[in-house]
């Protein structure tokens, strides 16, 4: 595997420096996190309660084993050490969903009625703006593995929303300069119009621009349509040298109809992102995907050793997008929720920016969680890289995996790291 890159190795240090990535929280929501929860009498019953949003069915289900894997993982280390607050975490799993039909509102009340602190997911940015409200609403933290859409960096939350993925801005950055640096000058944008399709798609299409590359065309499509005939037609007809593919399981469907049109990876470059880097050997056997290049949030360096130990939860996994993500989630909560004293949503969410970062630096729930008890502030580090909030709960610290696929599988080549203000 390379050396990880930087993003000055990219020429774009200026732009990300000139991103204030709002995260996802409002204005005020650093303020909690100044507060001593400890001092004050616990608002919570004493059980911290994780409730999962996670994808079961729907497009994005090919993501649900590894981040519930990475959910279990962690909530198992931690009741095999006594527990948060001398109690082990209780768990109550739902399915997100992917919105058609949604049914992601309902599973949040099963969530709620269930007495959850917590809620971790969903993964998809759609479906967790449709619910957001309603969980952030009821005094619940939510907190995502997953969501990369931009539309979360102003969004008002109360402080209650917090992500270990970056924004979109910074993915979007890296797909297109990786797009230029590989010598394309005429690059067709095709994503599903939905708020993280519309998103990262834009900002790729800016970076394009930015350096110096043509936009052969920015295409838009309805990921619940029967085709995309129509689409795959317009973005054939503008004769690109290469396509970046905003989709999700969808990817199935367009990829073989861009091959009819004469359009297919054997003949011009494609990238992939987040939500299609997948395991294709079984879903799309009539097409090589060899050579596609795809990105998503991951380590510099993939401990393989942790994919094995997700295996241990789950022997059947072939995908570990965002079960290093979804681990590091839980490991937050819980010790956000121990330095309080508290499993109240709130006071975990004041706790959680302060558990990120600026202290002494700690892996694991049993070396951090013993300097809390020792009175020293953490700074967490995570399986999926540092780990340190912004004032309103996202990840200013970040690296996009770069992947490449041999056959229709794929491994990390190389990744790109930035600091997000």
């Amino acid at each position: 595997m390379k050396r990880p890159t930087t993003i000055a190795r990219l020429g774009a240090v200026a732009l990300i420096g000139a991103i204030a990535l709002a995260g996802c929280g409002s204005d005020d929501s650093g303020d909690s996190s100044s507060s001593d929860n400890s001092k004050t009498a616990a608002k919570g019953d004493g059980t911290l309660t994780i409730g999962t949003l996670l994808p079961s069915t729907g497009d994005l289900a090919y993501l649900g084993p590894p981040e519930f894997a990475g959910v279990d993982l962690a909530i198992k280390e931690i009741n095999d050490a006594g527990g948060v607050n001398g109690k082990p975490i209780k768990q109550i799993k739902s399915d997100s969903g992917d919105g058609t039909p949604d049914i992601a509102g309902a599973s949040v009340d099963k969530l709620i009625n269930g007495k959850s602190d917590v809620v971790v997911g969903a993964a998809s940015s759609s479906v967790s703006l449709s619910v957001i409200d309603k969980i952030t609403g009821a005094g619940l933290v939510q907190f995502s593995p997953a969501n990369t859409a931009a539309a979360f960096d102003t969004y008002d939350d109360g402080g209650l929303y917090f992500r270990t993925s970056p924004s979109d801005r910074l993915q979007g950055q890296v797909i297109g300069n990786l797009a230029v640096e590989d010598g394309f000058k005429n690059v067709a944008v095709l994503a599903r119009q939905d708020a993280y399709g519309e998103g990262l798609a834009q900002q790729v299409v800016d970076t394009l621009k930015e350096k110096g590359a043509g936009v052969a065309s920015h295409v838009l499509y309805n990921a619940d349509a029967e085709n995309y005939t129509a689409e795959v037609n317009e973005v054939a007809a503008s004769k690109p040298d290469a396509i970046v593919l905003v989709a999700f399981e969808e990817t199935t469907k367009i990829v073989p109809q861009l091959v009819s049109k004469g359009y297919g990876p054997d003949k011009v470059q494609y990238y992939f992102v987040d939500g299609n880097m997948a395991d294709y050997s079984k879903s799309l056997k009539q097409v090589d995907l060899t050579g596609v290049k795809g990105t998503f949030p991951a380590p510099a360096e993939p401990d393989p050793g942790f994919n094995d130990k997700l295996k241990t939860i789950n022997p059947k996994l072939t995908d570990f997008t965002y079960g290093p993500q979804s681990y590091d989630a839980v490991m937050l909560i819980a010790l956000a929720a121990q330095a309080a004293g508290d499993d109240d949503g709130k006071a975990i969410a004041g706790k959680l920016i302060e558990v990120s970062k600026d202290g002494t630096e700690c892996k694991g729930w049993e070396d951090c969680s013993k300097l809390l008890k020792d009175g020293e502030d953490i700074d967490y580090t995570g399986v999926s890289g540092p780990c340190d909030f912004n004032e309103t709960g996202s990840p200013n610290k970040a690296t996009i995996g770069i992947q490449e696929y041999t056959g229709n599988t794929y491994k990390q080549i190389d990744s790109v790291s930035g600091v997000l203000d």
